[in-house]
């Protein structure tokens, strides 16, 4: 029988520096997205998506897909067979993690859509790799420059398909400080469609 990455998955979940909540897996769901995906439990994206409804990680400032929760979307619902692009996962200022294969032949590698500066960034990082450095610590550099004080307590208020819709933008100057702008929580898809549509108005590329 082939091994399942659950374990290892639980196991950096309970090492994780910072609170991850493991929303339970709808059984239905959860195969009809596995066979969708045409993955195996044996990796850590597999796993995932068999076991969970999701992962809402570090006091929920991450929310990584799994079969869906409630009002946590499923990772097929999210994905763009078309264009190969797997969304994984979201943060609550609308920044967007994806899985892809950018030249054929290459690995697959996890990439990040900011709303600091409207751009993908290729984290050259594997869905394992991704998943555990972030259960290992990783958002708390990653966003360094992103939080404001008491941001735990504002994202723990939120509804797990919502995010912070920050006013002014932190793609501009004077947006850049968020400890310094207003905070309203929106439906995460129109905050993500917000950034996506400023991209493509400043001329940035998008996936």
């Amino acid at each position: 029988m082939d091994q399942s990455a659950w374990p290892e998955v639980l196991a950096a979940v309970a090492a994780a520096p910072y609170p991850v909540q493991v929303l339970p897996a709808d059984t239905e769901r959860a195969t009809t997205c596995s066979e969708a995906l045409g993955i195996s439990t044996r990796s850590w994206l597999g796993a995932v998506v068999a076991n969970t409804g999701g992962l809402l990680v570090d006091h929920g400032w991450v929310r990584v897909l799994g079969c869906g929760h409630d009002r946590l979307p499923d990772i097929v619902t999210q994905a763009d067979t078309e264009a190969g692009v797997l969304t994984v996962g979201f943060d609550v200022l609308g920044g967007q993690f994806v899985w892809i294969q950018v030249e054929p032949g290459t690995k697959p590698t996890v990439h990040y859509f900011g709303p600091d500066d409207l751009g993908w960034q290729d984290l050259e990082q594997g869905y394992a790799e991704w998943l555990n450095a972030i259960l290992r610590g990783s958002l708390n550099r990653f966003y360094e420059t992103l939080r404001w004080p008491g941001w735990q307590t504002d994202v723990g208020a939120l509804g797990i398909d919502q995010g912070f819709s920050v006013w002014p933008p932190p793609f501009t100057k004077e947006g850049s400080d968020l400890s310094a702008v207003s905070r309203k929580a929106i439906p995460m898809a129109q905050l993500v469609s917000f950034y996506h549509d400023a991209a493509r108005q400043l001329g940035e590329p998008t996936q």
